[in-house]
């Protein structure tokens, strides 16, 4: 099986040493994407509703450069450092899918890259 590294200067650049997403036949696996913009790779303003509107508008442009979107997302994990914000990734996320919604986990973690508040990654199929 072949495998495609895909990129796009529509989402943030990679902070370490891994691609925006792996496509390896019609599997695409999208790295985490915290609130980052991609113009200046700083961290977005505002509250927590904004950095999680952020990292999906990021997690939607990788998509997009692997030809697919976020209705193509099979799994989706939502990473917290405060699982208090929960119901506010639910509100934003009904904005951005559609049903049926993708499987999805929500796991609370004691912090993220950047003292970001939020980190989602996926797999889409294509």
């Amino acid at each position: 099986m072949s495998r495609e590294i895909i990129r796009t200067d529509q989402a943030p650049q990679a902070i370490g040493t891994y691609s925006q997403a792996v496509k390896c036949g019609t599997t695409v696996y999208l790295s985490g994407q915290i609130p980052l913009v991609p113009e200046t790779m700083e961290m977005v303003g505002g509250d927590v509703e904004m950095q999680i509107r952020r990292v999906f508008d990021n997690l939607q442009a990788v998509a997009r450069a692997a030809g697919g979107t976020l209705a193509d997302v099979a799994k989706l994990n939502v990473f917290l450092t405060d699982l208090s914000h929960f119901p506010v990734v639910n509100q934003v996320m009904a904005e951005y899918f559609s049903e049926p919604y993708p499987a999805r986990a929500a796991i609370g973690v004691a912090a993220l890259p950047k003292d970001a508040a939020v980190e989602m990654d996926a797999v889409m199929e294509l």
